[in-house]
């Protein structure tokens, strides 16, 4: 009978203790080179989105950026006179119009039940617009999606800027300068918008900033001392507030949320917070507070915090200094 050979337990086990070892090592280097190779990639991707999402070159995301963003995508400029007679058109004589495009829809006597019902389909409209922002972000592709993030949020906030104006005209605001001069918006244009956007998101100042405009316009403060309020006056440290609230959240957005998780949503996918069901809301806000202003509303009543921004006709204080200096301390720098 043959002899089986001798199996050395201790040797075998050394052995396959080796292996295991070896093989423990060799997973471990492999998921320390994908993980710093996903590191890599996720900064690229984040540097590339940086890149193209920072219109002002000031090496941050904010809300300048996404209102440049958005006022150049195609068809989000609305032209006032255009979109108060295409609404009206068939609802009201034509001289009714005329007085609504000259002054304001109020001063035209349009019952406040129609302009609420237009202001609904509004809403609804731009709503389904954001619902058919493109499917791809939120989901995984590294470098690759960067050109597509960016495009997705301007199209996003492209379509509550147009919904703004559209409240805004609605509601007796005036023309909204929206012509470029140097590839730059007027300052008196982005901070209005930033108010706006900031009513929409419920910063802190932005409501009642909002309602002294309307104040300030509806009593006929003359357009360089409500520029003044808007630019380094009363209204113009909450511009500041809201934009730095936004910086924050942005920042958020861009770098954590799209990286994080796609979110499902009607029509496609979006990430980082911008939702097609929390465009509904936000308009709300903005509407909420653009019905009850001295332009809108003939039994407004204003409150001691409008009082307190922009006093009718008074000047303006304009002795608020930004951070920034002036032309003449740039100079003797």
């Amino acid at each position: 009978m043959e002899k089986k050979p001798k199996i050395d337990l201790k040797e075998l086990a050394n052995k396959a203790g080796k292996a295991t070892v070896d093989a423990a090592q060799s997973v471990g280097k492999t998921a320390v080179s994908v993980a710093g190779k996903t590191k890599e990639l996720t900064e690229k991707s984040q540097q590339a989105i940086l890149g193209a999402i920072d219109q002002n070159g000031n090496g941050e995301v904010d809300i300048e950026d996404v209102i440049i963003m958005g006022l150049k995508v195609p068809g989000i400029r609305i032209d006032r006179a255009q979109f108060l007679q295409n609404e009206f058109k068939t609802k009201l004589p034509q001289d009714v119009i005329d007085d609504a495009i000259t002054f304001n829809p109020l001063h035209a006597n349009i019952p406040s039940e129609l302009i609420e019902k237009i202001a609904d389909e509004v809403i609804k409209y731009e709503r389904n617009c954001v619902s058919g922002i493109s499917a791809a972000l939120g989901m995984p592709g590294g470098v690759a999606m960067a050109a597509t993030i960016p495009a997705d949020i301007a199209q996003y906030y492209g379509y509550m800027l147009r919904a703004t104006q559209k409240l805004m005209y609605l509601y007796g605001f005036p023309a909204i300068d929206l012509d470029e001069k140097d590839q730059t918006f007027d300052s008196e244009t982005m901070n209005t918008l930033i108010i706006c956007l900031g009513v929409m998101y419920g910063v802190a100042g932005a409501n009642n900033a909002l309602k002294a405009m309307a104040k300030a316009l509806a009593t006929g403060v003359e357009k360089q001392l409500l520029r003044q309020a808007l630019t380094k006056g009363t209204i113009y440290p909450i511009v500041k507030s809201v934009a730095k609230w936004f910086g924050v959240k942005m920042t958020k957005q861009v770098f954590a949320g799209f990286f994080k998780k796609a979110i499902p949503v009607v029509g496609g996918v979006v990430g980082g917070g911008l939702t097609f069901v929390s465009f509904k809301p936000c308009c709300d806000k903005l509407r909420a507070t653009l019905k009850n202003t001295m332009l809108s509303n003939p039994d407004y009543c204003p409150s001691k915090e409008d009082d307190d921004l922009i006093l009718n006709d008074a000047v303006i204080d304009v002795a608020f200094t930004s951070e920034e200096p002036s032309d003449d301390e740039s100079t003797a720098k």
